[in-house]
């Protein structure tokens, strides 16, 4: 058997590894793009009407977590915050630390496409009694979903490649299962082809959810087709 085969051997000898790492970036994934997602609905309402103090603050948070590379964000929520005496499990500091940032992310998509969309519709459901909460839900939200959907599964999709930071913190997900089988096997080449086959399959289910979307938006009129 030469060193190719063993190679492979070895990985199909180590999918116990590679399956526990892959459910929990798909569970830490999954879990992390919900929250983001209505964080980030959560502080387009919050920016809705006039310009004041505490909008000012909400933009300028939004736009600090933009601008700090995520793992300097994970490094200061694990390593940083025990100083202050508040100490996070590896996994609570990567869950938080995944909602908080990418939920900026989805705030600011979101705020973008609130600025450009047309009036008309929410007028109307003021006209008709809705009040502020519920035009938000019923009106303004599901049009501004529906018309950034590609750019939202893009973010989606750097949410999950986000996961991989977390290994450095000591979060047992996937790139952290690629890289204990590759350090104990020394097969860095077969351990990381198969960790991004796995991205890429993820991926590929973030794209098909982004579809159906475009589904719904066309049956709902949103566009052509």
């Amino acid at each position: 058997m030469n060193d190719g085969q063993t190679h492979w051997r070895i990985i199909w000898e180590a999918r116990g590894a590679f399956a526990a790492g892959f459910a929990n970036t798909v569970m830490l994934a999954a879990t992390a793009c919900a929250i983001a997602f209505i964080l980030g609905c959560a502080m387009l309402y919050l920016l809705e009407g006039r310009d004041n103090p505490w909008r000012r603050v909400l933009r300028s948070g939004i736009d600090g977590l933009r601008m700090m590379p995520f793992l300097i964000f994970v490094y200061l929520l694990y390593y940083g915050l025990p100083t202050l005496g508040v100490r996070l499990r590896a996994w609570d500091a990567g869950l938080v630390g995944l909602a908080i940032y990418h939920g900026a992310y989805f705030a600011e998509i979101l705020r973008g496409a609130r600025l450009v969309m047309p009036p008309g519709s929410l007028e109307a459901a003021y006209a008709h009694g809705y009040r502020r909460g519920k035009a938000f839900l019923r009106i303004v939200l599901p049009q501004l979903t529906l018309s950034t959907r590609g750019i939202l599964g893009n973010q989606l999709i750097l949410c999950l490649k986000d996961t991989s930071f977390l290994s450095i913190i000591t979060v047992p997900e996937l790139t952290a299962a690629a890289n204990a089988v590759q350090a104990r096997y020394f097969i860095p080449l077969e351990a990381f082809i198969v960790a991004v086959a796995l991205y890429w399959l993820l991926a590929i289910g973030i794209e098909a959810l982004v579809r159906a979307v475009r589904r719904l938006g066309a049956r709902r009129g949103f566009e052509n087709g």
